[in-house]
């Protein structure tokens, strides 16, 4: 059985390591139905200057040297919805469920814009639990995005 909170906690970790590199700190961890961690990752966009280096797409890459293209009976936590791209990765590698913590008023493309996770048009839908320690998240994300504001407005940090 999972603990959505402990696998959303080490999300929220690699979110914080993201963010430690510059990068939007948003983290993922896939899980087996053992429990077992297949992958935790973070987002590396700017690392790699990639714009597909999503935390959510390198955790599905990680999997699929594993497992092959079908990553059923895998779950996947991470710390915020996944955008278009993320989402359709997920329902083509046939993830189970998804768990997220906070949802994305701007690009989520499970709930709150799209609904690509969970849409009957598709061949495979996943099971979608959302808000899972939203708040550390969400805080996470609000820091991180005011030290980008006030260095773009000449701002010093405090």
């Amino acid at each position: 059985m999972y603990c959505d909170e402990f696998y959303m906690q080490l999300a929220i970790q690699e979110a914080e390591l993201a963010f430690e590199q510059g990068e939007v700190p948003i983290g993922a961890v896939l899980v087996n139905e053992d429990g077992v961690i297949v992958s935790k990752t973070h987002n590396l966009v700017e690392t790699l200057n990639d714009p597909t280096a999503h935390a959510e797409m390198l955790a599905v890459k990680d999997a699929v040297k594993i497992f092959g293209r079908s990553l059923t009976n895998l779950t996947i936590y991470v710390t915020m919805e996944p955008c278009p791209m993320c989402a359709g990765a997920l329902v083509l590698s046939k993830i189970k469920r998804l768990v997220y913590a906070v949802p994305d008023s701007k690009a989520g493309a499970s709930e709150s814009l799209f609904n690509i996770t969970s849409n009957y048009h598709l061949n495979h839908r996943l099971e979608v639990t959302a808000g899972v320690l939203e708040n550390r998240a969400r805080e996470l994300l609000k820091s991180f995005f005011k030290i980008r504001r006030d260095i773009n407005h000449g701002r010093k940090q405090t």
